[in-house]
């Protein structure tokens, strides 16, 4: 079966911008697009009332997905477009529909209330659930050719992660800007006087473990410029700065369970509220 881009579409600014952002991916892997609007059934109440009469209704479900499509056909020569109409739950719909994908991209704002899908919760709940690499596109997201910003933990390298993060570089043909983040000494916390000989060294010892994981990696892909970034400080501090001119973010969400079920993480959760690019998040052991 032939993997393909899914792209999810509630009709508003960000959910046509990660339309956009989806055409761009899904040529750049050979790969067919596909847009999944998911239709949330209302109360028949709600459903009878004038303003979403049985002609909006029919708008709305058919209307959006064939203008969108018209018009990446014409953005997009040769780009393979199809659209999937689904009825159910946003969460459930989008987490289902990106298990045969080779990657999911929503929009990052979606409308509120009964007409959208991309309402915060239901955007971490499948960020949370899905297995599958999703990217975060912001209405208004600039093309840009800057470099793709990896966030690494230098303690725990994930394949998974470093695979997705060079072969985006690869297909930009951008240089990927790796950004990795030491506690600095206790100090910090409790206002002592600095000691910048300790902190040379401990900057240094990083700075030389972060050369060595990325080795073999400079070596898989040598046509890849590697900047590599090691600084003091708040991880999701860093990586929203490097936002700025990026084209790619590129973050990692631990599958681990917790008793109170899936979560993405704090600083994931904080790049994806507050950086610039397009936000890429890959599920990893």
């Amino acid at each position: 079966m032939i993997r393909s881009v899914v792209v999810g579409l509630d009709g508003s600014a960000s959910s046509r911008a990660a339309a956009e952002w989806a055409a761009r991916e899904a040529k750049r892997r050979f790969l067919p697009l596909k847009l999944v609007h998911v239709w949330e059934p209302v109360p028949a109440p709600i459903a009878l009332a004038q303003f979403l009469g049985a002609d909006t209704q029919q708008l709305w479900s058919e209307r959006v997905p064939r203008e969108v499509v018209e018009d990446l056909k014409l953005r997009h020569s040769g780009l393979d477009v199809s659209v999937e109409q689904v009825s159910g739950r946003p969460a459930e719909a989008l987490t289902e529909a990106a298990k045969d994908a080779e990657l999911l991209v929503l929009g990052s704002r979606g409308l509120s209330g009964i007409g959208g899908f991309l309402v915060g919760s239901v955007g971490q709940a499948v960020l949370a659930r899905t297995e599958q690499p999703v990217v975060l596109v912001r209405a208004g997201e600039k093309v840009t050719s800057g470099p793709v910003v990896l966030g690494l933990d230098t303690d725990h390298p994930d394949d998974t992660l470093l695979t997705f993060a060079f072969e985006a570089a690869a297909r930009r043909v951008t240089p990927l800007r790796v950004v990795h983040v030491w506690n600095p000494p206790p100090y910090f916390a409790y206002g002592l006087p600095a000691d910048p000989e300790l902190d040379a060294a401990l900057g240094k010892q990083d700075a030389a473990t972060l050369t060595e994981v990325l080795h073999h990696w400079k070596e898989k892909y040598p046509a890849v410029e590697v900047i590599e970034e090691s600084r003091p400080g708040t991880p999701a501090v860093h990586l929203v700065d490097a936002s700025r001119d990026a084209s790619l973010v590129v973050v990692g969400r631990r599958t681990r369970r917790s008793p109170l079920g899936a979560h993405i993480g704090s600083v994931t959760h904080a790049v994806l509220h507050h950086a610039t690019a397009p936000v890429a998040v890959v599920a990893h052991a």
